[in-house]
């Protein structure tokens, strides 16, 4: 952007008040919220309300609305569903309701309410806001307040929050819990799997999803289901036999389970319900196989908000304080939202009239309609699952004659494993023949090379690490060895599924281009590296796992600390120069601080912090967690602060250190890693595709220009192709690290969370965009 950074400090809440409610079905995420909007109220001098039971407690009054502080939030973030309470409530839906609620929020001069929820909520929110004049003449006729009242109080200012795990909300890519409701699911598939695989049975599982199939959806993608069922996309007239003539095909190419996926509301064609048990009868009947049905249930709001969670609902509460702080009486309610990794603001009712739009779409029966509404995320969604659920036989697959070579470079990051199952079968189906190669570039040079098939990668999307194996050894000392494997297997394109070595590699192979021809053929990068630090993507597979595994493991810590009480711990965090990990981290574990190399940090600093610390034992919040990256600077290393900490700290509180080492680049990995290294992988291959038949010329292919080597990668909010080449001045070499990088902009909001005054760039938000404009490319930081 070009024009001058606006500054927050020029904001003040002095004299505003602001209430936060959380209403509907709970989800996990929404305390993160909760206390991004507390802590973000009270930072720019504004007072700030709890309100209890939602819209109940406002009806209510009394002790359900109570002024709270800094400290009322702390320790809420890791704890899933909310801390305030949520309540179905009827007498909101009465005038007389909603006039003793806005009785009890002038009482306490409340004119700014912050509603996390779903549709229903905030549409509620919206009518109370539309109706506040009216209200407001109508208690001063009753002499419950005076004239100075009414113009006092004239407006109420709304902005929402989505907290719905079902993500069913129009106009936002990812709504606070989605991504947490995907881990309890995922979490469930991988151990039901297990024993599938051991008694050779079917498993029919029921998820949440009554007018959307989002978490259906991706679940399947993201477990590799048989089949799934969705309200949005009903099955086609005679799917019983389809389905059973699927799943014994499966069978007999010795598939030891079968997982079929159906959201609660699935229905067929004809608007009937589609039910669990009807699916088990089906197939028992028909194919006599042992079948097993599972209903997830409640289970899915419950448990810790994952870290996507976490962070999405951090950036969301204090971009919605912003919002309430800049409202005038002409700006419509807003929803604050995700589209890509941008925090935007929507029209609240734009949004829940496209909701809606949906749901009347499937009640007529315009289903491809529904699931062009849902929006470009969840076509998406729907399009890779039916490239990769079902094997064409080969009678109807093209046959191109190009041979495709797929390896992984770099270190192991969870989510490759699912990027190589997109490439082969995406791959397969566009006609090609797939070869892995085993080991990276040295086991390229050595001919590790074989041909995969449909079958071979069955299975992969829940492996963490890397099947094929993978090295950092770069391509240029074997480049003669690699050229001959090449012109041996007859390989017309590469993919490449690594980190920053796979970057350099590329580089290497194009400059190679000159001296041997075979190397001038379509090549494509993937990014998978636990470090997030390659040019050209804002995301990379790997570290959203690697993110959660940071969380999960700072939340013990933490609850270790709160035991002992006054002890800080220093924790190490992996990423090379690359300081996401560290960052993220500390925004989703709720640390005091993190030392990153992007910004640069001296002893005063440390200091600072000591003594920042040292004020936080004097307060309810006994306990200190500080990151630091591993190559944040050579000097003030681990041991070293741990030192001047426990030094400083005597008599105060004393400190602990733990290095999280290689347990971040192992685990499962997470629902966003297997759809995002899924989506972006099917896409790469789609581009070799259409490189081949660009670069085929009397019966070879031949590709040597700069576009001909690129990599895939996600920048705001698409997914866009770039040359190597061109990434080469975005990058700083030395360090292995982008030159600029997008996460540095959330840096303040960790601060400002953790009680330091800073200040933060907002010229990014504040334009209120419309639903219909969203880029309809929009493929997102959501997954």
């Amino acid at each position: 952007m070009d024009h001058q950074p606006k500054f927050f400090e020029n904001l003040s809440g002095a004299g505003k008040a602001i209430a936060v409610l959380t209403s509907g079905g709970d989800a996990q995420g929404m305390n993160a919220a909760v206390r991004a909007v507390v802590r973000m109220g009270i930072y720019v001098n504004a007072k700030v309300y709890f309100i209890y039971e939602g819209y109940q407690g406002m009806v209510d009054g009394g002790d359900n609305i109570v002024e709270v502080s800094w400290e009322s939030v702390s320790s809420i973030l890791q704890v899933g569903g909310t801390v305030i309470g949520s309540a179905r409530c009827k007498s909101f839906r009465t005038r007389e309701g909603r006039l003793q609620a806005a009785f009890n929020l002038l009482q306490r001069g409340i004119t700014n309410l912050c509603v996390i929820g779903g549709d229903g909520s905030l549409t509620g929110a919206n009518l109370f806001r539309e109706e506040w004049n009216g209200l407001l003449e109508e208690l001063a006729q009753k002499g419950k307040i005076d004239a100075e009242a009414v113009k006092k109080y004239a407006y109420l200012n709304i902005v929402g929050m989505v907290g719905s795990i079902d993500n069913d909300f129009c106009g936002t890519d990812m709504t606070i819990g989605t991504d947490s409701a995907l881990h309890r699911i995922i979490e469930v598939v991988d151990a039901i799997m297990t024993t599938a695989q051991s008694h050779q049975r079917t498993f029919v599982l029921e998820v949440m999803g009554r007018h959307c199939g989002y978490l259906a959806l991706v679940s399947a993608l993201a477990c590799g289901a048989d089949w799934v069922f969705i309200p949005e996309y009903p099955p086609e007239e005679g799917w019983e036999d389809s389905m059973c003539v699927k799943l014994s095909e499966n069978r007999a190419r010795k598939k030891r389970l079968n997982i079929i996926i159906v959201a609660e509301g699935a229905i067929d064609c004809h608007n009937k319900p589609i039910t669990s048990e009807k699916v088990k009868d089906l197939v028992v009947q028909r194919l006599g196989f042992d079948t097993r049905v599972t209903i997830l249930g409640h289970v899915q709001r419950g448990g810790t908000p994952s870290a996507f969670d976490r962070i999405l609902a951090s950036r969301m509460g204090v971009e919605a304080v912003l919002a309430l702080l800049e409202a005038t009486p002409d700006t419509p309610a807003c929803v604050v939202s995700l589209s890509g990794n941008q925090a935007v603001r929507l029209p609240l009712m734009e949004c829940v009239q496209m909701t809606q739009e949906v749901q009347k779409a499937m009640d007529e029966g315009r289903f491809l309609e529904a699931v062009r509404l849902r929006g470009r995320s969840f076509e998406n969604n729907l399009n890779t699952y039916k490239l990769l659920s079902h094997k064409k036989p080969d009678a109807e697959l093209p046959k191109t004659n190009f041979n495709v070579a797929v390896l992984n470079v770099g270190a192991p990051a969870a989510g490759m494993n699912a990027a190589v199952r997109a490439a082969v079968r995406v791959g397969m189906t566009e006609g090609h023949k797939i070869f892995a190669v085993i080991d990276g570039f040295e086991g390229f040079a050595r001919g590790k090379i074989k041909e995969i098939s449909w079958g071979d990668v069955g299975g992969w999307t829940g492996q963490g690490g890397s099947i094929l194996g993978t090295k950092r050894t770069l391509p240029a000392k074997y480049l003669e060895k690699i050229a001959d494997q090449m012109r041996t297997n007859n390989i017309n394109a590469l993919m490449v599924i690594g980190g920053f070595e796979a970057y350099l590699g590329l580089l290497e192979l194009s400059a190679a281009r000159e001296k041997y021809d075979e190397f001038c053929v379509p090549m494509v990068m993937v990014p998978a590296t636990v470090s997030n630090n390659v040019p050209g993507s804002d995301f990379s597979i790997g570290a959203d796992t690697a993110l959660n595994t940071i969380t999960d493991t700072c939340d013990r810590i933490k609850q270790s600390a709160s035991g002992t009480k006054r002890r800080v711990f220093i924790i190490e965090t992996m990423g090379g120069y690359c300081g996401y990990l560290a960052n993220m981290g500390a925004l989703a574990a709720g640390a005091d601080a993190a030392y990153i190399f992007e910004e640069q940090f001296d002893i005063r600093e440390l200091q600072a912090n000591v003594e920042h610390l040292t004020e936080k034992m004097k307060t309810s919040i006994q306990r200190g967690l500080v990151l630091r990256n591993e190559n944040c600077n050579e000097n003030y290393t681990t041991d070293f602060i741990y030192q001047l900490y426990s030094e400083e700290g005597k008599g105060v509180f004393d400190c602990r250190k733990n290095v999280l080492g290689h347990m971040q680049q192992g685990g499962a990995p997470s629902p966003f890693d297997r759809n995002f290294g899924t989506k972006i992988s099917a896409k790469a291959m789609q581009w070799i595709s259409k490189k081949l038949k660009e670069t085929y010329r009397k019966g070879k292919v031949f590709a040597n220009t700069d576009d001909s080597v690129c990599l895939l990668g996600m920048r705001r909010r698409n997914l866009v192709f770039q040359p190597v080449a061109e990434l080469k001045s975005e990058t700083d070499f030395v360090h292995r690290i982008p030159k600029e990088q997008w996460w540095l902009k959330l840096r303040p909001l960790m601060k400002i969370l953790a009680k330091y005054k800073t200040s933060y760039d907002v010229s990014d938000s504040g334009q209120l965009e419309h639903v219909a404009m969203l880029p309809k490319e929009a493929e997102t930081g959501a997954i």
